[in-house]
């Protein structure tokens, strides 16, 4: 019997290299299309994808907004590590300072809300008090409880930015 050749297939040619490994070899316009897929397409209006509410703040307002959302993500990141080190103490102390009840005046809360919707203040004021309540929780020194005290805080973040949008 003679040696069997590779056949065509569907998806393309069937070449032989040198070697005498086999090889597909797709259409020029298979090539092109995925190619074409995969270029990125002109921005769509994001009023028709993203139904979040937008509120509307003064640049310089956005801006102060938008650094104290970072400051709350590094925060939270300050947390996990001192929970992560066993340091519930310093957990706590990161927590009240930087987000919980006590932060409100060093975030310019009272100035900012007059621009936010209720619903807005409303999740604000809430991941606030669950920073704070996490804060005592911490400090009691069983980190389960804490942790669990900590998914409040982030749960209020995820109900705020899943609602809302400032740009």
């Amino acid at each position: 019997m003679g040696e069997t050749l590779p056949r065509a297939t569907s998806a393309g040619r069937v070449h032989r290299t040198a070697s005498g490994r086999v090889r597909i070899v797709l259409p020029f316009a298979l090539a092109t299309w995925v190619l074409v897929a995969a270029l990125p397409t002109p921005a769509a209006d994001p009023e028709d994808v993203d139904s979040r509410q937008w509120v509307k703040l003064p640049a310089p307002m956005q801006a102060h907004m938008l650094a104290n959302m970072r400051d709350h993500l590094v925060a939270l990141n300050d947390i996990l590590g001192a929970m992560a080190r066993g340091e519930l103490d310093a957990a706590a102390e990161i927590a009240e300072s930087r987000l919980g009840m006590s932060a409100l005046e060093a975030h310019g809360a009272r100035h900012m809300a007059p621009f936010m919707p209720e619903g807005m203040r409303r999740a604000g004021t809430a991941m606030h008090k669950a920073a704070s309540r996490f804060a005592r929780k911490a400090q009691e020194g069983d980190p389960l409880p804490a942790y669990r005290a900590l998914a409040e805080v982030t749960s209020a973040c995820v109900a705020c930015h899943a609602g809302y949008r400032i740009r």
